[in-house]
């Protein structure tokens, strides 16, 4: 049987009278104006795109200040010490108002006259992924974009250092919460530390020969010294490597003596002037390269905190080893078996007393001792000497790539808030943030007026509401670019400051 559909159109063509046809003039086919029409579609799918992408995933910002130096930079001048040769980064502003010093030979430069004979750098160019607080929550030691309480049409960049329901306390530059000591990651340590002293940077012949004091009339001294009776060759390789050579097995040492500002919170990036009245940071860290002549013998570090020593010591064919010496008395803390050391390749050590611990890193091998979290666990700083570094050696050995550091120190006067015996309790959905560069940042501790909301409502003075969270900054994507030429603007990356900014998480 037939399909009855096509039937009944077959039986109406047969019985439909044909109309006549209508003639409609033919359509013109321009190809460049339908690629132009298709053009400014995709273009505007792309900025919708692009729009929605940088409000809800990711968005670029430039640093202007210096609130977050040394790991973020606002505009300033990269400029190399005139005696050493250490290069570093002065703030804008700072160094036109007063020479900048040394962060490791403490050398004053020279005042520019009347301006540095050398270009600005822009601030630093970050990427913060602003979708990430909607699936995760923010973690303490992100580093954190947010609407500015006191003026929400700012935008600020701090670190988090306080989570909704927690007490801050700041003590001795060290945040505490809830009463015990919070503990950077080592990612963010890190990056946190600051250089004291740098031995691979050394003063020219020049320099010495026109024996260029600093702005107190003091020549420059190597910082290192012997103790009585000490063999320390202290010029083996110039002044960049120390050697020892001692068939008696003795221990033989070293003290460092930092100098004018001694361990002081002090900051290359601020006006000379601020370097002078900072608190003295006695959490320390020494490294060194060593190299072992044979497998007998010995090197180690000493760091003093609250007049208290704390001794780590490698011995090259065996152990290492951690100690504590209070009122001259020596408690063994910590003892492990290792491999020999290699006499062929130096191995980097370090050791630290940061956050109440102890850590001894050894090439990719990190050892920690916990001293407490409480306060006084570190002992009790009320009228102790001040830090102290020494190095010390048996045997036959170098040591070379010498750094003495401090750790980032938040400044707590009993004017700020959360300071010692102050101690600050945020509530639901409040934050707390501070500054890496701690004495030249206007942040939670300093602000001074409630905090603005819609339609009139406040905020608690002190604190970053949930809601003017932005998101997390997580990597350099441009900073210090090259120019080609003295005449053209910056254009060609540096690649060793494009980098991932350490949080919370340890990066992103």
């Amino acid at each position: 049987m037939a399909d009855p559909t096509v039937e009944m159109e077959t039986q109406q063509t047969q019985t439909t009278p044909a109309t006549p046809a209508t003639i409609y003039p033919q359509r013109r086919y321009n190809p460049a104006v339908e690629s132009m029409v298709n053009t400014i579609e995709w273009v505007l799918i792309a900025l919708i795109l692009a729009f929605t992408f940088r409000a809800f995933v990711m968005e670029a910002f430039r640093i202007p200040t210096g609130s977050m130096a040394e790991t973020l930079r606002g505009d300033h001048f990269n400029v190399a010490c005139l005696r050493c040769g250490y290069r570093f980064d002065v703030g804008g502003d700072a160094y036109t108002r007063t020479p900048p010093r040394c962060p490791s030979c403490s050398f004053s430069m020279p005042k520019p006259n009347p301006l540095p004979p050398f270009p600005m750098s822009n601030g630093d160019r970050i990427l913060v992924c602003k979708s990430l607080y909607q699936f995760a929550e923010p973690q303490r030691w992100d580093v954190v974009v947010f609407k500015n309480p006191t003026d929400p049409r700012e935008n600020y960049i701090k670190r988090l250092i306080a989570l909704p329901n927690e007490m801050v306390e700041i003590i001795d530059g060290d945040i505490y919460i809830d009463g015990q000591i919070a503990r950077k990651p080592p990612r963010v340590q890190n990056e946190l530390w600051m250089p004291v002293y740098l031995n691979d940077y050394q003063p020219t012949v020049a320099m010495i020969k026109n024996r260029k004091a600093d702005d107190n009339g003091s020549q420059w001294e190597l910082p290192f010294a012997n103790e009585p009776n000490s063999r320390w060759n202290l010029q083996a390789e110039g002044a960049t490597v120390f050697e020892l050579d001692s068939p008696d097995k003795k221990i033989h040492a070293l003290r460092f003596d930092p100098g004018l500002l001694g361990f002081k919170a002090r900051y290359g990036y601020n006006e000379n002037a601020m370097n002078y009245s900072q608190p003295v940071c006695s959490d320390l860290m020494a490294a060194f390269d060593v190299l072992p002549a044979d497998t007998e013998g010995c090197a180690g570090i000493e760091l003093t905190k609250y007049g208290i020593v704390y001794r780590a010591t490698l011995y090259f064919n065996h152990t290492i080893s951690m100690e504590k010496v209070e009122s001259g008395q020596s408690t063994l803390l910590l003892e492990q078996g290792i491999k020999p050391l290699s006499r062929k390749q130096a191995e980097p050590v370090s050791f630290s007393v940061v956050d109440h611990q102890l850590v001894l890193q050894i090439g990719p091998e990190t050892l920690a001792h916990d001293l407490g979290p409480n306060p006084g666990d570190a002992g009790n700083r009320a009228g102790q000497d001040l830090p102290s570094v020494r190095l010390f050696g048996a045997g036959r050995l170098k040591l070379m790539h010498i750094g003495v550091y401090r750790d980032t120190y938040y400044i707590s006067d009993g004017n700020l808030r959360a300071g010692e015996g102050q101690p600050f309790l945020l509530h639901d959905d409040e934050f707390f943030v501070c500054g890496d560069n701690s004495p030249n940042s206007l942040d939670a501790r300093l602000w001074a007026v409630d905090g603005k909301g819609n339609n009139g409502t406040q905020y608690r003075m002190g604190v970053v509401p949930r809601d003017y969270m932005m998101g997390k900054a997580f990597y350099v994507y441009w900073g210090n670019a090259f120019r080609p030429h003295a005449n053209l603007i910056p254009m060609i990356p540096n690649i060793d400051q494009m980098g991932v900014i350490c949080g919370g998480g340890g990066g992103f």
